[in-house]
């Protein structure tokens, strides 16, 4: 298959095949066995955790002491009779809807590079260096990153050579095929969440500066998990920030997640603790955990996230099972450099790169992927609840030169 026929494919899909998926059928409602908990005192047990997380920095003290709690509040289980309904899951939205967004949310970068583009096409009647340096500087300045640009370039070169391709008609569509291959290169990404099977909690961990939207994206992440179905809880880790447990209370709120939060300056471990114990008392299918984002001290951070990693995976064996970065798109290469940073100090399985839709230089994406060899998994491409999309790299470059590709792949009916 040819790469723009695949390119059609993807980005407008089987509008027949969708239909029948967007039916959405009744919600039914079943009698079955359930057994309920009362809820676990939470109050009580938060304040005897935190003053041994106090007198002790130990996660062994903490998850000791808190266990002992538990055991002193057991509670009689009821089995009885529950009337539930089961989740019902939104209208799964079409490929050419989801391709919009991609279009929308890169106009600032469409409008400021493709136009570039296009004005050097038209300066240059045919390919030759001069043509190439020009294409390069451009590519720079979208923040497509050095290593890439000049892949891209031997790629470019190699591609005109073997065509024997004269003049710059099309050069669009080469770009955008070699910028999805660089992308694609290598080792294959998990760009789909590692979610756990059997009903089992899958726990993610967010990290990242203050400023750059991660609370934001947590709201945005956790909506979209409930739209599929799933029970969602949030743990308000960032104890440092003034104002960010209030912060995601108000997305708890507002996309209806219970959200697990002790006071501000509390231990971020023993909220961790306390929200896997709540999760797992609910029956939650995810557990969404924020975390601090100081930078100022890197030994601080390095040490909160480890105690953060070791209490999470006590109570949960290879927990967390994502570890996703936010980083700000509109701070261009200063977003490597937080990402070099955290990467570092934890294991971060993925990129959510936020404000998409705010910058003229969208090409930090390939950087990033490129320079770091970490999946960006999602993008926020706009102020709406559904702006946070999972990554596509035909999307996306789609995105970039969606009037260059329309005739493309008009063409590639043919």
């Amino acid at each position: 298959m040819s790469f723009f026929k695949r390119l059609k494919d993807k980005l407008i899909g089987n509008p027949t095949e969708e239909k029948v998926e967007n039916l959405v059928e009744e919600p039914s409602t079943v009698l079955k066995l359930e057994e309920t908990e009362e809820p676990v005192q939470q109050e009580s047990s938060h304040e005897e955790v935190q003053e041994k997380v106090e007198e002790s920095s130990s996660e062994d003290f903490i998850v000791s002491q808190a266990s002992n709690v538990v055991e002193e509040e057991k509670q009689e289980e009821v089995q009885e009779i529950a009337i539930v309904e089961e989740p019902v899951k939104e209208k799964k939205p079409s490929a050419w809807s989801i391709t919009q967004k991609f279009k929308a949310g890169l106009e600032k970068t469409r409008n400021s590079f493709t136009s570039k583009v296009n004005d050097l096409v038209a300066r240059y009647r045919k390919v030759d260096e001069d043509f190439f340096e020009e294409l390069e500087d451009l590519l720079l300045q979208a923040d497509v990153g050095f290593e890439t640009v000049m892949e891209l370039m031997d790629k470019l070169r190699f591609e005109v050579q073997r065509k024997n391709i004269k003049d710059t008609n099309g050069i669009q569509a080469i770009i955008s095929e070699k910028l999805v291959e660089i992308y694609e290169q290598g080792e294959e990404d998990l760009i789909e969440l590692n979610m756990q099977p059997n009903g089992e909690l899958t726990v993610i961990l967010f990290v990242g500066v203050n400023g750059v939207g991660k609370t934001t994206t947590i709201g945005k992440l956790a909506h979209r998990l409930k739209s599929e179905g799933k029970t969602v809880v949030l743990a308000a880790g960032d104890t440092f920030r003034a104002g960010a447990i209030d912060q995601l209370q108000v997305w708890g709120d507002r996309v209806g997640c219970e959200v697990i939060k002790q006071s501000e300056g509390s231990d971020p471990a023993a909220v961790m603790y306390d929200a896997i114990r709540a999760a797992k008392n609910r029956r939650a299918d995810v557990l969404i955990c924020d975390t601090a984002g100081r930078l100022q001290n890197k030994v601080n951070l390095m040490n909160e996230l480890e105690k953060v990693h070791r209490v999470i995976s006590r109570e949960i064996p290879n927990a967390p099972h994502e570890v996703l970065l936010a980083l700000d798109a509109t701070t261009g290469q200063n977003a490597l450099v937080q990402a070099q940073t955290f990467k570092e100090v934890t294991n971060v399985t993925g990129i959510v790169l936020t404000k998409l839709d705010g910058t003229a230089k969208g090409g930090i994406v390939l950087a990033i992927r490129n320079k770091l060899h970490i999946p960006v998994k999602f993008v926020g491409l706009g102020e709406k609840m559904d702006d946070l999309q999972p990554f596509d790299a035909e999307r996306y470059v789609y995105g970039l030169f969606a009037e260059g590709l329309d005739k493309e792949l008009q063409n590639s009916e043919e």
